[in-house]
């Protein structure tokens, strides 16, 4: 017992023994920091007395050197004295000796239980090296290295030191070195017999050292102990766990013992089932990006009039509704499509849900529009047969009375044709967030008159081309685009638990996308990734378009289609090559192939059918023979029919296509040796770039493209 200020006031016989102080009474100017009591334990002492007089209680151990120079270990208790009055006058202290074996175990087990709690929340392998390292340093040891097995090979993942050390370089092995160790060493010993092996004195044993240097190291740093754990797990060794001691630190013991090798066992176990267990996430992770990566375009086209910019994100992996660990791809996707005459395809979508099911459905509805698109019809056609394929794709499912019962994906989506040399815009939309308008440093959404259903969700009965429609914008020069889906804006609650509206956060975006609209695509996706704070909580794909400023070089003329204009749309288009630059040789190949398309617009115009119009003569019926001879007649009958040829000019190709009122499309056909004719769309096929046909609302189009460099 003691005073307020710490003067022995009591103690009793067994406190006596246990301070090493028999025979002596204790006297009023008797301190208790006088008992023995270490000097480095000196301020917890001066810590308990402030605590307890304030009427606390407390509780811990003390190094307490007796009066015959033994140190032993104190187990102390203390609690306030308390005066009648309700006053603390004093300290009371029970006090006991401690086995150190009993109160390290309590810590031991305690750090146990803290590696386990830090691995539970681990999903990559270097961090979950990492946490257990810095656990063990320097609480339980000086030194850590975990080693990992690559194939054969057995490689340093961590090297871990006591605060304000590291390793010479040349010495110990850095991390991502490979480590060799000598057959009788004890830990090749660990690894070929699958147990923890303990080096309780280096004084007292003889290794082999991997290296000289590192042996020479050893020395210098007073290497007492180590104990080294092999990382077992399914019956497969992933590597090693190396723990060391040495002279860096000051401890009440420098060498391990059976216990430490039997909690350094029990740590690799868990150690071993959080890297097996991050390894196999980190995998399948892999393997998720690579689907998702060879989904989604390698690289995006060159395109004129036209500067595209795009990114991808995966959300983080999240633990949600009895699924486990989700991996990271997802549906979300964006195409760019080179379509006939320069045009261009541009998709964004989204598929409803995450995972590798997602992902797949997304890989087929891609390559099923890209199929798609080359048919050049319009987009609200399009995504019609996009919403019958993705009912075509459903899982098939049964109920009990073997009725279909398949449930279609829930897909979002948004498709639009730009012209750069027009500068239109033609788009529909299903159900998909529309784009962000960036022009004259303002970040608006584009106007959409018509959005429509999402993708696989139409009602029975309502034909998709009453659900999607097309609608037309010119683009501004130099106005930007930015479509997204809505992982951009939706983000998981903060740390106040509050979670942003899409409202809220949209126009965070806009606002922040506001300040950089005139800049390059490049800056404005980078700017629209970052600009809403927060973790996303869905993947995200972002796709940024911009029209050039200038216009590009555009020919257009409109031609009666009679056999001596084959001459005049040659001359035009010779005229159009020549001012554009284009190489003689190039020139003359286009010039070639108008030529021939042009012939056979003509030739094939005679024998297509021509809406009658009714001729209206004043006066009486004319005889037969006569009527032949009315004017204007033959001008009526025959400039019914006439083509447009239009030429444009890209950084390297020129475009060349020839509108007609037939709606015949051109095919191929196999000309004999005799044959007059049949050959002229066999030399556009062979001649030409690319080549091809589309609909119009007035007939057809056939184009192809000549680069204007070397083929």
């Amino acid at each position: 017992m003691t005073d307020r200020f710490s003067n022995l006031l009591y103690w009793n016989p067994f406190a006596e023994q246990l301070f090493g102080r028999s025979g002596k009474s204790p006297s009023r100017e008797t301190k208790v920091l006088s008992l023995g009591i270490m000097e480095k334990d000196h301020p917890l002492a001066v810590e308990l007395s402030k605590h307890v007089l304030k009427g606390g209680v407390w509780e811990g151990t003390f190094d307490v050197r007796r009066g015959d120079g033994t140190i032993v270990y104190v187990r102390a208790q203390a609690v306030p004295l308390r005066h009648p009055s309700g006053s603390v006058t004093g300290i009371v202290i029970t006090a006991r000796e401690a086995l150190r074996s009993n109160e390290r175990e309590k810590d031991r087990f305690g750090l146990l239980e803290r590696i386990g709690e830090r691995l539970a929340g681990s999903l990559y392998v270097e961090e979950t090296l990492k946490r257990v390292a810095e656990m063990l340093v320097p609480q339980f040891a000086d030194h850590c290295f975990i080693e990992l097995m690559e194939g054969d090979r057995l490689v340093r993942r961590v090297s871990q030191h006591v605060q304000g050390w590291t390793p010479p370089p040349g010495t110990w092995k850095p991390v991502g070195a490979e480590i060799r160790y000598p057959p009788a060493h004890y830990a090749s010993t660990a690894m070929s017999r699958q147990e923890t092996i303990l080096v309780e004195d280096f004084a007292t044993s003889n290794y082999p050292s991997p290296s000289e240097s590192g042996a020479k190291l050893c020395g210098e740093v007073g290497m007492t102990s180590a104990i080294v754990a092999p990382l077992c797990v399914r019956g497969e060794t992933l590597g090693q766990m190396y723990l060391g001691l040495s002279n860096l630190t000051d401890r009440r013991s420098p060498h391990y013992d059976a216990f430490d090798r039997d909690f350094v066992g029990a740590i690799a176990t868990r150690v071993a089932l959080a890297i097996d267990n991050a390894l196999l996430f980190e995998e399948e992770r892999h393997t998720a990006e690579s689907f998702q990566k060879h989904l989604l375009p390698r690289a995006l086209p060159q395109l004129d009039g036209l500067d595209i910019a795009v990114r991808y994100y995966p959300a983080a992996p999240l633990a949600s509704h009895g699924q486990g660990i989700q991996t990271q791809v997802g549906g979300d996707w964006y195409d760019v499509i080179p379509l006939s005459a320069g045009r261009v395809g541009i998709v964004i979508g989204d598929v409803e849900g995450r995972g590798a099911k997602a992902a797949a459905i997304m890989g087929q509805l891609r390559a099923a529009l890209r199929a798609f698109a080359q048919d050049d019809k319009s987009p609200a056609d399009i995504l019609a047969r996009l919403d019958e394929w993705t009912r075509i794709i459903a899982t098939p499912e049964k109920d009990d009375s073997g009725a279909d019962v398949s449930i279609p994906p829930i897909v979002t989506c948004q498709y639009l044709v730009y012209d750069a040399w027009s500068r239109q815009l033609s788009f529909a939309n299903a159900g998909h967030a529309p784009p962000l308008l960036l022009v004259d440093g303002k970040c608006v959404e584009l106007e959409i008159e018509e959005v429509g259903q999402p993708l696989g969700v139409r009602a029975k009965g309502l034909h998709a081309d009453l659900v999607y429609k097309e609608e037309t914008r010119t683009l501004p020069p130099g106005a930007a685009l930015l479509l997204y889906t809505d992982g951009l804006i939706d983000r998981r609650p903060g740390r106040d638990g509050r979670m942003p509206s899409d409202a809220e956060t949209l126009a965070v975006l806009r606002e922040k996308l506001a300040r950089v609209a005139d800049a390059e695509v490049e800056r404005v996706a980078e700017a629209a990734t970052v600009a809403v704070p927060g973790e996303i909580d869905d993947d995200m794909a972002i796709l940024v378009v911009r029209s050039t400023q200038t216009d590009l070089d555009v020919e257009e003329r409109t031609f009666p289609a009679q056999p001596i204009m084959v001459g005049e749309a040659r001359r035009m288009a010779s005229e159009a090559f020549s001012s554009w630059n284009v190489p003689e040789e190039r020139a003359e190949l286009a010039c070639l192939l108008v030529s021939e398309v042009v012939t056979n617009v003509v030739l094939h115009a005679a024998t297509a059918s021509v809406p009658r119009r009714e001729l209206v003569v004043e006066g009486p019926p004319l005889p037969f023979e006569e009527s032949w001879d009315v004017p204007g007649f033959e001008d009526e009958v025959v400039s019914d029919k006439e083509f447009t040829l239009r030429l444009r000019r890209g950084e390297e190709s020129v475009w060349v296509e020839v509108f007609d009122q037939d709606l015949r499309l051109p095919r191929i056909r196999s000309a004999g040796e005799n044959d007059e004719g049949g050959r002229g769309l066999y030399l556009v096929d062979q001649l030409a770039r690319r080549w091809g046909s589309r609909p119009t609302r007035e007939g057809k189009a056939v184009w192809f493209e000549i680069p204007t460099r070397s083929r």
